[in-house]
């Protein structure tokens, strides 16, 4: 990882309010399990946690060569963007964070043990019978799902499928801009778009490039918070899609101009969405 940007952290810490008691963390139930990496969850810590799964089809498709190697969909961004995610909420919020992410399968014996899960790139995700049915205990007992980085209508399709096996007869919804999530501690007027950071350039627009995506692709140009609720109305899985929320972590080191026109405007998004699912 280069080092961060001195300029741009310190208008990143300017900029980015303090949540300071304005959340109450209960930790955990402790459970003695590592995870692949062979990390233990402790329960004084949030630990950010990415799902891994499996995808259908072969290059480009299933997995993809970027940066002199083969990459698997599910660990699009990871570990950089959970780990700048995690040194960025402990310097902001009141949230203590584990700086080691963790990375485990839907049906991990403790994945209860993890308030908030995310998953990346869905677009050729296929979930197994035992993972289906884990996602759904999961989701009955509180817990919280975050979907990022996937455009257009074939790759919603995806997810859509999965979730009408998970919670069958649950409809999607988006979320207005006067929903509280946009609001929880930063005022978010407009729902970002923020591009891979190779697509980014000045002048050239925000999404990103329909061959990169599965197809039909149909608009991806407006972003959005589509979501999945509980019969008390209560978010049990949302979903950022058409735009890639953890590139913005993943890449805040990658130049100043992509860090002030993107990156921040990612980490008030994933702020308000930790401090949202932690209080709700």
């Amino acid at each position: 990882m280069m080092p961060a940007h001195p300029t741009a952290g310190r208008k990143l810490t300017a900029r980015l309010l303090l949540v300071v008691g304005a959340l109450i963390l209960a930790g955990p139930t402790v459970a003695q399990f590592a995870d692949e990496d062979g990390i233990t969850q402790t329960n004084d810590e949030l630990w950010l946690t990415r799902i891994r799964y499996d995808s259908v089809g072969g290059p480009r498709q299933a997995y993809y060569h970027y940066d002199g190697r083969w990459w698997e969909r599910w660990e699009t961004d990871f570990p950089q963007a959970e780990q700048n995610f995690a040194k960025r909420l402990n310097e902001l919020t009141a949230v203590t964070v584990s700086p080691a992410p963790l990375r485990r399968r839907l049906t991990h014996p403790a994945l209860g043990d993890s308030p908030l899960i995310f998953m990346s790139d869905v677009g050729y995700m296929q979930l197994s019978k035992s993972e289906i049915d884990a996602l759904r205990t999961y989701l009955a007992n509180g817990g919280f799902l975050w979907v990022d980085d996937f455009w257009g209508d074939a790759e919603w399709a995806s997810l859509e499928r999965a979730m009408a096996d998970v919670l069958p007869g649950k409809r999607w919804i988006t979320l207005p801009i006067e929903h509280p999530i946009f609001h929880t501690v930063f005022d978010i007027e407009v729902m970002p778009q923020i591009p891979a950071r190779d697509y980014a350039r000045w002048g050239r627009g925000t999404t990103e490039p329909s061959f990169e995506h599965r197809r039909p692709t149909g608009n991806m140009s407006t972003p959005s918070i589509r979501a999945y609720t509980d019969d008390d109305g209560r978010l049990m899985v949302i979903a950022t899609h058409n735009t890639d929320i953890a590139d913005g972590w993943e890449r805040e080191s990658y130049g100043e101009w992509y860090f002030e026109n993107f990156s921040t405007k990612s980490y008030r998004v994933g702020i308000n969405v930790i401090v949202y699912a932690l209080s709700h």
